[in-house]
C-alpha cells in the first residue's frame, strides 16, 4: 500500500481538501442568499401569484436560463474580467468564488421556485384571508411550508458545487480537482488521482446525508 501511495503527499491533500472546503463554504453561503431571493421573485411574480408580474417574470426567468445552460467550465473564462474586478484575481479559492456563485445561484432559485409551487394555495389563502401581508405570506407560510423542499434543494445544490469546484482546477484555483488535473492527470500520477476522487465522494456522501436528515427532521415538524 505504501508503495502505491508513493506520490500522495498528505500534506498537500489536508491543503487542497482545505481549500476546496473554503470555495464551498462560501460560495454555498452566497448561492443559497441570493438564489433564495431569486427563487422567491421568481415564485412571486409569476401567474396567479402574490405580485404577478408577466413581463419581470419573463425577463428573470430569461436570464436565470441563460446563466443554467452555459456549461460552468466556459463561464468561468468568460466571466474572468468580472472576477478580477469583484476580488482581485481571477485565480485561487478567491477567483473560484464569483464563478461558481454565478452558475449556481440561477440553478437553486428554480429549485427554490419549484419547492415553494408545492405549498398547498389553500393555505396562502387562508393566511390572506385572515389579513396577513406580503411579506408575512412569504416568511411566515410560504419559506415555513416549503423548508423540507428548500432543504433538499440545498443540499442539491451543495452537491453540485462540489463538482463545480472540482472543475474550477482548470483555471488554477486550487483545491482536490487542481490537485487531481495537475497530478493525477497530467503527471500520471493514479494513486493522487484516486486519493483525491475518494475524498471527493466522501465529502458528496457526507452533504446528501446531511441534508436528508435535515429534510426528515423538518418534514416531522
Amino acid at each position: 500500500m505504501n508503495g502505491f501511495f508513493e506520490n500522495v503527499r498528505w500534506e498537500q491533500i489536508g491543503e487542497a481538501s482545505q481549500d476546496t472546503m473554503s470555495m464551498l463554504v462560501f460560495s454555498l453561503l452566497f448561492t443559497l442568499i441570493l438564489g433564495l431571493m431569486l427563487g422567491i421573485v421568481l415564485f412571486l411574480t409569476s401567474k396567479g401569484q402574490l405580485l404577478q408580474n408577466k413581463v419581470a417574470y419573463a425577463i428573470l426567468s430569461f436570464v436565470v436560463n441563460i446563466f443554467r445552460s452555459v456549461p460552468f467550465i466556459i463561464l468561468m473564462i468568460m466571466i474572468m474580467p468580472l472576477t478580477k474586478i469583484l476580488v482581485g484575481t481571477s485565480i485561487g479559492v478567491k477567483g473560484a468564488i464569483p464563478p461558481l456563485v454565478i452558475a449556481a445561484a440561477p440553478f437553486f432559485a428554480r429549485l427554490v421556485e419549484s419547492a415553494l409551487r408545492e405549498v398547498d394555495r389553500g393555505v396562502i389563502e387562508a393566511a390572506t384571508a385572515m389579513g396577513a401581508s406580503k411579506s408575512m405570506i412569504v416568511f411566515q407560510v410560504l419559506l415555513r411550508e416549503a423548508r423540507g423542499g428548500l432543504i433538499a434543494a440545498a443540499t442539491v445544490t451543495a452537491v453540485t458545487l462540489v463538482s463545480y469546484t472540482a472543475m474550477s482546477g482548470v483555471i488554477g484555483a486550487g483545491g482536490l480537482g487542481d490537485l487531481a488535473l495537475r497530478y493525477g492527470y497530467q503527471r500520471f500520477q493514479v494513486d493522487v488521482m484516486l486519493v483525491t476522487v475518494v475524498l471527493l465522494l466522501v465529502l458528496v456522501q457526507v452533504l446528501q446525508m446531511i441534508g436528508d436528515g435535515l429534510v426528515r427532521y423538518f418534514s416531522r415538524k
